[in-house]
């Protein structure tokens, strides 16, 4: 067994409904670009595939956690979308494979700084100082899909302080949930334990401290998160 020069970073985890179990995370993988309506309201070109990004697992925030608001940015943006959980991968998915892969899915918040983004795009920088930060990556509790069934529909809703900011048909992505997977496969090994964020809707936004943001999709549990004081 190794022995370590410093004490392990805890796993990163995530609740799965109806059991003690915990789904470990080992990378989380997010997708850009994937409604059209939020492509307009970014003024980006529709005909684009969508953008492939990554957080850090220890970016996790679980159900009912606070998100301190983070340093560097004075335009903190919510984005709610569906979260797809791998049990299994490889390279080169075929579409058809897919969902084979699927453990379930849960709700998730792709939190950004918006403003560090805009000039990112501007200057073709890398987008880790926009959507890879402390905390930015808010799940809630994982619904097996042998409980739900292979989604292909559902409604993404997102509150901020009760009034409704998101909601849209998960339909209406523009690469769907196999499609994204397949997609995936060909630039990465996909593993046990990943996690995929699927793009989010329109009706993105920004959060102050004191915020609470209900994120919810048919058929799945439900999330809440609470924006905390300034980061130290």
């Amino acid at each position: 067994m190794a022995a370590y020069a410093l004490t392990p970073p805890a796993q990163a985890h995530l609740d799965i409904v109806g059991t003690e179990e915990k789904f470990p995370v080992r990378r989380i993988y997010c997708i850009g670009k994937n409604y059209v309506a939020h492509i307009r309201e970014m003024n980006a070109d529709e005909r684009d595939p969508p953008v492939i990004f990554m957080k850090p697992s220890d970016a996790i925030v679980k159900n009912g956690g606070e998100i301190p608001y983070p340093v560097l940015t004075n335009n903190f943006h919510y984005e709610c979308e569906l979260v797809v959980a791998l049990k299994s991968g490889g390279y080169n998915i075929p579409e058809a494979e897919a969902s084979r892969h699927i453990f379930g899915y849960a709700i998730g918040l792709d939190m950004t700084r918006r403003d560090h983004q805009a000039e990112a795009l501007a200057k073709g920088l890398p987008w880790e100082i926009t959507k890879a930060f402390d905390h930015s990556a808010p799940v809630g509790p994982i619904t097996r899909a042998e409980e739900c069934g292979i989604l292909r529909s559902g409604h993404v809703r997102l509150k901020v302080n009760g009034e409704v900011r998101q909601d849209a048909d998960i339909s209406l992505m523009i690469w769907n949930v196999d499609e994204i997977i397949a997609k995936l496969s060909e630039q990465h090994r996909l593993m046990p334990g990943d996690i995929i964020m699927t793009g989010t809707p329109a009706g993105v936004g920004s959060v102050v401290t004191g915020d609470v943001l209900d994120c919810s999709m048919d058929g799945l549990q439900p999330m809440q998160v609470r924006i905390g004081p300034k980061a130290a």
